[in-house]
């Protein structure tokens, strides 16, 4: 599977932004995906996940309330989409896939798209 993170940018706190990541190659209907963010010497840390078929769906409690993560399988995308954003959420964000099963461990995901950065301005 690979994937392609796009929709980062500049935005003012309160602001919001939607994040898409397309997958191509196999069955995208058959992983799990998640996104994860890396902020400026910090570890990449999980954000949000859902899973493969869309019914479940698992957040960071810093994100909870503000950001919904959806998926579309007939058109392999998943998305989060990031409303009340504030300074603490710049990072890059990247999307990454497993088969099947959720996981809020960044080493259990086989797949990952190039992030894309998302700034906060205060």
């Amino acid at each position: 599977v690979q994937l392609q993170a796009s929709g980062g940018g500049l935005v003012q706190a309160g602001g919001s932004l939607r994040l898409s990541c397309a997958a191509s190659g196999r069955s995208f209907g058959s992983y799990a995906a998640a996104w994860f963010r890396q902020a400026p010497g910090k570890e990449r840390e999980f954000v949000a996940a859902i899973s493969w078929r869309g019914a479940n769906t698992y957040y960071t409690d810093s994100v909870k309330g503000r950001f919904t993560i959806s998926r579309d399988n007939a058109k392999s995308t998943v998305s989060l989409a990031m409303t009340n954003l504030k300074p603490e959420d710049t990072a890059v964000y990247y999307c990454a896939a497993r088969r099947l099963v959720t996981s809020r461990d960044r080493d259990q995901y086989d797949f990952w798209g190039r992030g894309t950065q998302v700034t906060v301005s205060s």
